[in-house]
Order: structure tokens, then C-alpha cells, then sequence
């Protein structure tokens, strides 16, 4: 497609499988089970069911979360009941856990039996599940189940505020040779109810690995409350994108002519979406649309430069905000919950040999260990 050329000036592919710090072995799989899609187990609505089911259990009148449906009640009520004083609620909810962890830990295991998945040495979960008291001891329970399954591989929290990780992981679908003439980029996270749109500061010359990177500022939307159209869902993108170069200006960034976007679903390298948009306004798997064209055709230029669109799939993007903190390992992985069980893998990318050899001798000690056992 002729789109292709004009949005990603001679960079990269949209949805590539060789990034500058990584090769992407798989994303987005789609595992299923004799009751549908593996994700919907160890999705956010599957913690809410099993939540629902434990109170059901309760005499009726007799439910120490009180009337509000479970699907309403907040992570901060979940976590003060956690810690509450009544240990009618904190057993609920830790019961909630317990089932959630059995849940994630049969998934996780399926994800680790694929050839794709094989010798994951470790798995960031994000998603907005994550950034809660319950999300991180579902994450720990689930961790110590793996490793009692005979998993080889640790299960850890991601690093930064799920609303912040993609939008820095987007700094790494960039070249790093960007970083030379600029200090942030404009990145956007495109969600089935939100889209946050944000400059990233890369911080590049503090750390040339990106680990100091920070979000200068961002913007959200909540589309799903204004249930927009396809187009008017791009207009108010673009008109919210330049109003973050104005505020990157006022700020005194170097801005690059770069928009990293994190999308829902099988991004393919013309910048089409194959499959996997269903939650987002409008019919965006269309073989007439094509977001980064949209964004070059509203935003032509960046400063003096001829802006340039990388999209990728909205797991890979979370999980690339963790590639500085990845570099002792050469598998790994992320999952995300959220409406799905988002999911890519990865295989880092090593420059340097002795980095190279520590990944290695960290192996044969695995496999001295085995002969061992």
C-alpha cells in the first residue's frame, strides 16, 4: 500500500516482528479450550465472576461487601476490604484471589506449552488489573503456583502505572538514532473505553537505554462514554495530539516527528488491523482504514520533519515499556488483564557479548541443575 511508505518513512513495519531491542516471537495468540478463549479465564470480568460467585455462597441479606454489584465495586474498596476489619469480606476477597490465581496459573501454563512460549524465563503482567493490592498478590499466589507446577520462570508485577506503560514502551518501537536530535516523542494508547494520548520524555541522555523515560504529559478520553464514530474518533486524536506538540513546545522538548501508537488487536505492516478491534468505535478492521495514514494526513509535520507512524499490537507495547529491565534474561514475556488477557513474547536482542555469555551460563546451570535432580 501506498499508506505504508507515507507513514512510516522508510523506519520500520507497523506490527514488525524485529524491533531495535527485541525480536516480538508472537503476539496476541488466541488459545481456546473446549469452553472458548483461554484469555476469558484470567481476564478482569473473570476475577468480577468469581468474586460474584464466592457472595452468592452467602445467605442472602448477609454479604459483607454490602448491595453494589460486583462488577461496580472499585480496586480501592477491594483493597480496604482486604485489610479490613471485617474478616468475613477480607476471606471473600482473598478467596476471590485464591481462584483467580488457579485461573491465571492454567493459562500462563498453556502460554508456556506453546512452542512460541517456550524457555520464557520471565513474565511482566500489566493491564489495569495490575495496579491494585489484589492484582499483585493474585500476581505473587499465581507466581508460587507456576513454580510448584515445575514452571522455570518468575511471574512479576509490571514496572510502571499501567496507564503510563504503554506510552513509554512506544519509545522503543523508535529507532534509537531518533534519540540523537530529540528528547521525547508523541505516543498513543488506544483501549476499548479510553485512548490517552501522551509526550515521552526518553531521558536518553541520562540513560541510553531508555530506563529513566517518563511521561511529560498525557491526555485521556474516554471514548466509550461518547460512543463516537470511526472518523470522529480520529478527529478528536489529531486535535489531541497537536495540542501535546503545543504543550512539548511550551515546555521547551525537542519533539520528534515520531507517533508510536498501541493498538488493540493483529496489527499488519501496511498499518491495517487484521483482527482483534471489535471494542473499538466503528469498524476499524476495514480494508479502507488505516489509522497512521489517518494521523499523517491530520498531522503531516512535526516541527520541520515529515512526520513518521509506527503502530503495534497494545500487549507488545506494555511489555516493551520493561525491555531496560529485562537485559538479564533472553526470553521473556508479558501478559496483560484487562477486558482480555492481552499477550507477546519476546527475545531480547543482546549487543553485548558478555551479556550474550551470562544468558548462557545461566542456562547450563539450569541444565546442571536438571542432570542434578
Amino acid at each position: 500500500m501506498a499508506e505504508d511508505t507515507i507513514t512510516t518513512t522508510g523506519i520500520a513495519r507497523h506490527g514488525a516482528a524485529r524491533l531495535p531491542s527485541v525480536d516480538v516471537d508472537s503476539f496476541n495468540i488466541e488459545l481456546k479450550d473446549d469452553d472458548g478463549f483461554l484469555g476469558d479465564r484470567a481476564s478482569r470480568g473473570a476475577f468480577r465472576r468469581i468474586l460474584d460467585g464466592l457472595r452468592k455462597l452467602k445467605d442472602e441479606g448477609d454479604d459483607p461487601l454490602g448491595k453494589k454489584d460486583s462488577h461496580d465495586i472499585g480496586k480501592t474498596e477491594l483493597d480496604e476490604a482486604l485489610v479490613g476489619d471485617d474478616i468475613h469480606a477480607a476471606a471473600l476477597v482473598h478467596g476471590a484471589i485464591e481462584e483467580f490465581a488457579q485461573e491465571l496459573a492454567y493459562v500462563t501454563g498453556r502460554f508456556l506449552k506453546t512452542k512460541a512460549w517456550a524457555d520464557t524465563e520471565r513474565i511482566v503482567v500489566g493491564g489495569g488489573f495490575r495496579q491494585s493490592r489484589v492484582g499483585e498478590l493474585a500476581i505473587a499466589r499465581t507466581d508460587i503456583l507456576l513454580k510448584a507446577a515445575d514452571f522455570e520462570v518468575d511471574l512479576v508485577p509490571i514496572r510502571f502505572h499501567p496507564d503510563e506503560a504503554g506510552l513509554i514502551g512506544c519509545l522503543h518501537l523508535a529507532p534509537s538514532w531518533i534519540f540523537e536530535a530529540h528528547d521525547s516523542i508523541l505516543a498513543v494508547d488506544i483501549g476499548g473505553t479510553n485512548i490517552r494520548c501522551g509526550v515521552v520524555e526518553t531521558r536518553w541522555k541520562k540513560a541510553k537505554d531508555l530506563s529513566r523515560a517518563g511521561v511529560f504529559k498525557s491526555e485521556l478520553w474516554r471514548h466509550a462514554d461518547d460512543e463516537p464514530t470511526r472518523e470522529g474518533t480520529v478527529k478528536r486524536l489529531v486535535k489531541m495530539l497537536k495540542g501535546l506538540i503545543t504543550a512539548a513546545e511550551t515546555g521547551g522538548l525537542k519533539l520528534a516527528p515520531f507517533i508510536g501508537i498501541s493498538c488493540p488487536g493483529v496489527i499488519n505492516e501496511d498499518g491495517s488491523i487484521e483482527k482483534g478491534a471489535q471494542n473499538l468505535p466503528g469498524n476499524w478492521e476495514s480494508s479502507k482504514f488505516n489509522l497512521p495514514a489517518s494521523l499523517v494526513e491530520g498531522i503531516p509535520q512535526i516541527g520541520d520533519h515529515d512526520t513518521a507512524v509506527l503502530m503495534h499490537n497494545d500487549g507488545v507495547a506494555q511489555g516493551l515499556s520493561e525491555v531496560p529491565y529485562m537485559q538479564d534474561v533472553e526470553c521473556w514475556g508479558v501478559l496483560t488483564i484487562g477486558t482480555g488477557l492481552g499477550n507477546a513474547r519476546f527475545t531480547n536482542r543482546a549487543r553485548e557479548k558478555n551479556g550474550k555469555k551470562a544468558r548462557e551460563d545461566k542456562k547450563d546451570d539450569k541444565k546442571e541443575k536438571k542432570s542434578k535432580d
